[in-house]
């Protein structure tokens, strides 16, 4: 029996699903999550089955497709296809003895991994996947073998050079922008940084959401070395790349969740860095309120896994652990963000030391990583010479983009001043909600929106000066950005 293909004009994101007419369900005898085989010629994909209770939604006869489904199979509207009960995964039989408490293999972690790649698993069992890892933590060795399952089964740049730079932050902490700098001072002194950096999921921007506003940022792997081959670094954004693809959609579950699974943590991080041919990789843990790493006993015993994680698989790895009780810079939101950046590098007075500061601190240490001596003086006089800037320019002219002056940013046009209601210091600013304001102002959709920063912790300040600036870029979201203002009074707290 052949059934005519309806496109649902739907996509899912991930997993490959089918809709059946209840009839026709009952007919094959096939039931809700049921995988069945869609045959079209000599192409075959095995699909999640959905039933439809109604005629309205796919009639008898038809089978109603999505748009991962239509992609696999080259399908066209009125196709005809024949289908067959298919058995599940074999990965379900491993989530479950993950599950269990069990250890898993290589072999095991690898086909999850291949039917997470190849949407093979519904968000269900996805789910139960990332709540296994959570629960029962994967040993060392799983999580060696899920960072190169995770590897293998994606894309990889690979680059002739030695040393190949990387860093990366664990989050959490609004306006830490550190990539954008550290970048044109390590490419400036010669050696090979090519960065993949994440959008904003949660936060009022992403690494790649700020260096989107100076240039493009989505490139395939074939432009990405061009750019690197003329500048020794890019700034670009990983989800436009197919670099451990399995890992975005683990990360997706997680953030539903809001879980965190120590052993992916460590194999999302280390297989990204290891998929664009990573040599030296520098972690920063920030802690304090509102990071995702609370406290200095977590982020030691976090230290020493990557410490471990990095030994095994032949990567030079070093972890600092810095403060993240606060925002780091002036500015929170894209545009915002990468006029700070701009002002580090230009030498602007208006530039925020303590993200300078964190920058010069960081290069140094990867300088002192890759063998060169006076590491931190090294960085100073990169900055300081102008030489930073002149590259940057370069990454941002490579990468298509036009904005080298920061006085070029458009910032949201509406604003709202918060003010001192008394004399005092500083003693406390919510990154939580800071981070809520930015994004109720409008950030990261709206590049202008977002908070900026006119005072720090331990910051003096008197009756009816500014402590920050709400940015928007219409007037409604400001409303509402002030309206959310009104429910959390507690956002700075001086004394």
């Amino acid at each position: 029996m052949k059934l005519k293909i309806k496109d649902m004009d739907i996509a899912t994101g991930g997993p490959l699903v089918a809709v059946l007419n209840i009839k026709d369900a009952i007919k094959f005898d096939i039931h809700h999550l049921d995988r069945i085989k869609i045959n079209k010629g000599k192409r075959v994909e095995t699909v999640v089955a959905n039933i439809a209770e109604s005629s309205k939604v796919v009639p008898e006869g038809r089978i109603g497709v999505y748009e991962e489904v239509i992609d696999s199979l080259n399908l066209k509207k009125n196709d005809k296809v024949s289908i067959a009960l298919a058995r599940k995964p074999l990965s379900i039989d491993f989530i479950r003895k993950k599950l269990d408490g069990k250890t898993l293999n290589r072999k095991e972690i690898d086909q999850i991994v291949w039917d997470i790649v190849h949407n093979k698993l519904s968000d269900s069992e996805l789910t139960f996947f990332v709540a296994a890892c959570y629960t029962n933590l994967m040993s060392i060795n799983e999580t060696i073998m899920l960072t190169k399952a995770m590897v293998n089964h994606g894309d990889k740049l690979k680059l002739d050079k030695y040393p190949v730079i990387d860093k990366h932050s664990i989050g959490g902490i609004p306006g830490n922008r550190t990539t954008m700098v550290l970048v044109p001072i390590i490419a400036a002194a010669g050696l090979t940084m090519p960065k993949t950096s994440s959008r904003s999921i949660t936060s009022p921007a992403g690494t790649a959401d700020a260096m989107e506003v100076l240039a493009k940022v989505s490139f395939p792997i074939s432009r990405m070395k061009e750019i690197i081959a003329k500048t020794n670094a890019c700034i670009v954004w990983g989800g436009s790349l197919n670099l451990a693809p399995a890992d975005d959609k683990i990360i997706g579950v997680e953030k539903t969740l809001g879980i965190d699974a120590e052993s992916q943590l460590l194999a999302s991080i280390m297989a990204k860095k290891y998929s664009v041919s990573s040599t030296h990789i520098l972690i920063d843990i920030p802690i304090g309120n509102g990071s995702k790493v609370k406290n200095r006993q977590e982020a030691l015993k976090l230290k020493k896994l990557f410490d471990e994680v990095g030994k095994r698989l032949r990567k030079h790895v070093s972890v600092i652990i810095t403060d993240g009780k606060q925002p780091i810079g002036n500015g929170i939101g894209p545009a915002l963000e990468a006029r700070d950046v701009l002002w580090i590098l230009r030498r602007d007075k208006r530039r925020p030391p303590d993200l300078e500061k964190k920058c010069i601190a960081m290069a140094g240490e990867l300088f002192k990583m890759a063998g060169i001596k006076d590491s931190k003086g090294k960085a100073e006089e990169i900055l300081d010479s102008g030489k930073a800037y002149k590259k940057m320019k370069e990454i941002i002219k490579a990468q298509d983009g036009k904005i080298f002056d920061p006085e070029d940013i458009k910032i949201g046009r509406f604003k709202f001043d918060v003010k001192s209601a008394k004399k005092g210091i500083v003693k406390k600013i919510d990154n939580k909600i800071i981070a809520r304001l930015a994004r109720v102002a409008g950030a990261p959709a709206d590049n202008g929106a977002g908070i900026y920063l006119h005072k720090h912790i331990n910051d003096k300040t008197t009756k009816g000066e500014k402590i920050f600036t709400i940015y928007s870029e219409n007037k409604l979201k400001l409303k509402f950005a002030r309206e959310e203002l009104e429910k959390s009074p507690g956002v700075v707290v001086i004394k």
